[in-house]
């Protein structure tokens, strides 16, 4: 192992939100092995820019240096483009400040392109970098048009992130899809490696819907419930599900459960209060230790992603569900890296964006055949504990992070992972 592993990244336990609960997942699992583990983050939770956690503390055996930020919020464009200037700034001093020769940083992407400033740092103190890639930017803002990037800046970002790639001792990617976009910008297939995100087995195992507390403190026992578990953003869409809603609206065996939040939520519940939907319930977050008895109110649950985000993210939230043993309806690309996988494991069914009343008649059939719907669950937990346990993403860290472990692009890494 190196003298220590400093992972970077602007939210740590105990934050709700997906890229916290991953990374606070691994950081504790590599303690407990062993491993010198330091976070650096910012003092803020994803929900409440208004939080301010302790600068400094030990948790789990992992040490957090959290570090002083703006606090504007997700509520406008500027003010989240100076949270994450000024976390660029006080991040990369602490890391020049923690690291030693021999240290490995491991950079995620909250803020985005986070591995530019932080590969000076690591450079300058003769460390190692590993790029751990949840999404890809500037492509993302560029696909979605927020406040579309003027092209010639956009080109200098991607080629300064595309040195702080090449830079890396490796780069960890969710998917082929994202692999292979990466590998099209002329950076070394060796620079790469597959390590899927994961859910915690422990946390959450499969129970009967009776069996969740949610489901009866909603009032939703004797439903079929279509849940929708996290983070709706802007990666994510909507109308697919709401047309579905609209096409059931006068069939009372049907709700469609919201539990989260997110930048499309506010806009998803006036769609609702709009349209008339009553089969709509809406909840918040659940606190972590809660989340299995919260995946358990759903008969099934959806997932989305716009298409043109294909390769760019992998909707973390699959694995939750999978875990969970429930069947997932994944709206998005038929192609993409959710679909496949649920064609591998004939756990789950994919809808275009767009086709709500394919949706409806889906929904109908998995109604009335609950055997299925338990069948598509064992799949689920089966593919899940092959593939997506907490344990196999720490092993493969593991062995990532080994210092003989120089490069990671070799065939029986990539098969391995893939």
């Amino acid at each position: 192992m190196p003298r220590k592993v400093v992972f970077v990244n602007r939210f740590f336990h105990p934050d709700l939100s997906a890229t916290s609960q991953m990374l606070s997942d691994l950081a504790f699992r590599l303690a407990q092995s062993g491993v010198d583990v330091h976070v650096i983050s910012s003092r803020l939770l994803y929900e409440n820019a208004a939080a301010n956690l302790r600068p400094r503390e030990r948790v789990h055996g992992v040490e957090v240096h959290r570090v002083w930020t703006a606090r504007f919020g997700r509520g406008s464009l500027l003010g989240r483009a100076l949270d994450y200037a000024t976390f660029y700034v006080t991040a990369s001093t602490r890391l020049l400040l923690l690291l030693r020769a021999g240290d490995v940083a491991v950079v995620k992407t909250d803020p985005p392109m986070l591995s530019i400033p932080a590969s000076i740092a690591v450079f300058l103190r003769g460390a190692q970098l590993v790029n751990w890639l949840q999404d890809v930017f500037p492509e993302i803002a560029s696909r979605l048009q927020i406040k579309a990037i003027p092209r010639p800046i956009e080109v200098g970002l991607q080629a300064l992130r595309d040195r702080s790639l090449r830079f890396a001792r490796a780069n960890v990617v969710l998917g082929t899809r994202m692999r292979d976009l990466l590998r099209a910008r002329d950076i070394d297939a060796d620079r790469f490696q597959i390590i899927e995100n994961w859910a915690d087995s422990a946390a959450i195992q499969p129970r009967p819907v009776e069996r969740s507390e949610l489901r009866v403190r909603l009032g939703l026992a004797g439903r079929f419930v279509v849940a929708y578990s996290g983070n709706l953003g802007r990666a994510h869409e909507y109308d697919t599900i709401l047309a579905a809603a609209e096409a059931l609206r006068d069939d009372p065996t049907f709700v469609f459960l919201m539990i989260g939040g997110g930048a499309k939520v506010q806009a998803l519940q006036r769609c609702v209060t709009r349209r008339q939907l009553t089969n709509f319930c809406f909840a918040p977050y659940q606190p972590r230790e809660a989340l299995a008895d919260s995946m358990a109110a759903a008969d099934v649950h959806w997932v989305s992603l716009l298409p043109e985000l294909e390769g760019l993210i992998v909707p973390s939230k699959v694995y939750g569900i999978l875990a969970a043993g429930r069947p997932t309806i994944f709206i998005g690309d038929p192609a993409g890296e959710v679909a496949q996988l649920l064609r591998e494991g004939d756990c789950g069914i994919t809808v275009e964006v767009g086709a709500g009343e394919r949706l409806a008649a889906e929904l109908r059939s998995l109604a009335r055949d609950p055997e299925r719907v338990a069948a598509l669950g064992r799949r689920a937990r089966a593919i899940f504990e092959r593939r997506f346990t907490l344990e196999a993403a720490a092993n493969r860290w593991l062995e990532l992070l080994s210092p003989e472990c120089r490069t990671v692009g070799s065939e029986e890494s990539q098969t391995r992972t893939a």
